[in-house]
């Protein structure tokens, strides 16, 4: 009768062991959101609003995706190259890279319908707002003679795309191991109804457009 309390009370102990350890466990695995998107939510909604006088809570512009392209025409001739680009798309964005694709021929370029020329990655949710915020904090501040990135690139549909010169702005990759300086294309995807409202958005983000 002893021995049947005694194991009574460890299972006890150990289920409340095991509770105690699955909370522990949800609060490591639980992390805070991006610093960008708390922004978003406690003071940039708030400024668009003020600024724009937006009546409806869908109106407030905001991001949806972000795209990071790179075309690499020299994939052509030497289909290893292309290796190199995932790789480093990869390690810039941490997400899965898709390989683009020749859509037609083009008997001048030699370039036949499916042939692989590119690679892009597309981010949402909380992996686009921490890109955004190494891309403003770290990577734009290294690019060479930097004086501000051109307001420019909007469509008139309220996106934006920058051009980037060289790979090596990203912290994540390093000079010396890189094959060949290249460039990329971002573009940043957003509910606005015009451009004013998109530059606005971005802004508050802290882009830095040139005056």
């Amino acid at each position: 009768m002893m021995m049947a309390k005694q194991d009574s009370k460890q299972q006890k102990a150990d289920g409340a062991k095991s509770k105690g350890k699955s909370k522990f466990q949800e609060k490591i695995v639980r992390k805070e959101p991006p610093r960008l998107l708390k922004y978003y939510n406690e003071v940039i909604a708030k400024k668009l609003v003020e600024e724009f006088q937006f009546k409806n809570v869908m109106e407030i512009p905001k991001i949806t995706k972000i795209v990071i392209n790179v075309g690499l025409g020299e994939a052509i001739q030497n289909p290893k190259m292309l290796e190199s680009v995932v790789e480093e798309l990869q390690l810039i964005t941490g997400r899965k890279v898709v390989v683009t694709k020749a859509k037609k021929s083009i008997a001048n370029y030699k370039l036949r319908a499916g042939m692989k020329i590119g690679a892009m990655v597309t981010l949402r949710r909380e992996a686009m707002y921490e890109f955004l915020d190494r891309l403003i904090t770290f990577a734009l501040p290294r690019t060479r003679d930097f004086k501000g990135i051109p307001s420019r690139g909007f469509d008139g549909r309220g996106n934006y795309s920058l051009g980037i010169r060289e790979q090596i702005i990203f912290p994540e990759i390093s000079y010396d191991k890189i094959e060949k300086i290249r460039g990329m294309n971002i573009t940043i995807v957003t509910t606005a109804k015009s451009d004013d409202h998109a530059r606005a958005l971005l802004r508050h983000f802290g882009m830095p457009f040139r005056k």
